[in-house]
């Protein structure tokens, strides 16, 4: 499920794509409180993006879109192109030796 406003955000210049938000194709529940979820999803969502950029990344390799599930929590979508996933896959194995 996206959230309300789940649209393109830049970081550092470079543009994360998303995909319109569509409230007709999610099941809404009384009481639940998708926002709230959907705002910490595109919080996260940023950092990633600026985390990834940071690491080397190449951001037009990178799709993230933040959403919620359906019981309200944020929900953070990523989708790599293969040269990003072995670049992500490349900069983790790294990371897992130096710790």
């Amino acid at each position: 499920m996206s959230g309300p406003g789940d649209e393109a955000f830049e970081i550092g210049n470079v543009e994360f794509g998303a995909e319109e938000f569509d409230p007709d194709a999610a099941l809404w529940v009384r009481g639940v409180d998708y926002v709230t979820g959907w705002a910490a999803a595109r919080d996260a969502a940023a950092e990633l993006g600026q985390a990834l950029v940071s690491a080397g990344v190449e951001a037009s390799g990178v799709r993230l879109r933040a959403g919620s599930a359906a019981d309200g929590s944020g929900v953070v979508r990523l989708e790599l192109s293969t040269a990003a996933a072995v670049e992500v896959t490349r900069l983790a194995a790294r990371f897992g030796k130096a710790s």
